[in-house]
């Protein structure tokens, strides 16, 4: 599946690709919801919060083909914070790489559809991820092999706040930085929330702008549910060249579900059924789906 790498530059045009993008944003909402539900199982908080960023990727930015999953001029989307996993499912089943109904097969025995991404088991994951940090090492290197090959592909690695706690992440972004990987585009899914409570007072990563600015990242800081801003930040990293970007996106755990929205507990908690369906109903309130 192909999708649209370069935005209309009409207003009407511009309105309308948002919109699709949103309501798109809201199906995968609803995915989340019910798969994690289902499975009585996995981490509804954290996969809410970036759909609005997997969205606009996987319906905008990325050059990709459900038909042709390696294909070799495609853009690569890695999930650093494998954990997120439901959200990376939903967009993979609503761009074609599998059937919707697969996804209530979550953490199921013999499902292709595992906790945490795994690459030999479903169709357009990149790389298994799960191990805080090794995504985005993973990415880096992607990133270094795709220009080794000479190719204008991108690489795209979405990482957790929490997940920046990690010393891997900062090794591998040294590393980017020395070998001038602007074909690598990182989104930092800030919602200030990680397994055990506020990452401001586990280990605060701020101020996260300016550390990885210091460490040779050209930095974008946006509100990370605007679909308008994640257009603009992505096209902005296509303009830097010699280093990568970083992509601050503030964000809010749980988004769009009242009860779920900045409460830690929905970190790894799945929602009873009573509350799957009032999810689904706030959700589905918002306007279309997509």
């Amino acid at each position: 599946m192909g999708t649209q790498t370069t935005t209309n530059t009409t207003s009407a045009g511009r309105q309308a690709l948002v919109e699709s993008i949103e309501a798109k944003a809201r199906t995968i909402r609803c995915h989340i919801v019910k798969m994690v539900g289902l499975a009585k199982s996995g981490h509804p908080g954290g996969s809410l919060s970036a759909a609005d960023i997997v969205a606009t990727l996987y319906f905008h930015e990325l050059k990709h083909r459900s038909e042709d999953p390696h294909w070799s001029d495609r853009d690569r989307f890695v999930l650093s914070k494998g954990h997120a996993a439901p959200v990376l499912y939903a967009a993979l089943a609503e761009s074609g790489y599998f059937p919707v109904e697969d996804l209530w097969t979550l953490r199921k025995i013999d499902s292709h559809l595992q906790g945490h991404p795994d690459m030999l088991k479903t169709r357009g994951v990149e790389i298994s991820t799960g191990s805080l940090g090794m995504g985005f090492s993973a990415a880096v290197g992607m990133a270094l092999g795709v220009k080794v090959d000479k190719k204008d592909s991108r690489v795209y690695a979405l990482i957790g706040d929490g997940e920046s706690q990690e010393g891997i992440i900062w090794e591998a972004s040294m590393f980017a930085a020395q070998h001038k990987l602007d074909n690598l585009v990182g989104i930092l899914d800030y919602n200030n929330m990680q397994i055990d409570g506020l990452v401001s007072e586990i280990v605060d990563i701020q101020p996260a702008a300016a550390k990885w600015s210091a460490f040779g990242w050209h930095t974008i800081e946006i509100d990370g549910h605007s679909v308008e801003q994640l257009i603009d930040a992505f096209e902005k990293a296509r303009s830097i060249k010699g280093k990568p970007t970083m992509i601050i996106a503030n964000t809010v755990k749980g988004k769009c579900v009242s009860f779920m929205e900045g409460v830690v507990d929905f970190h790894g908690k799945a929602p009873s059924a009573d509350q799957v369906d009032k999810a689904i109903c706030e959700i589905e309130a918002l306007g279309p789906l997509g």
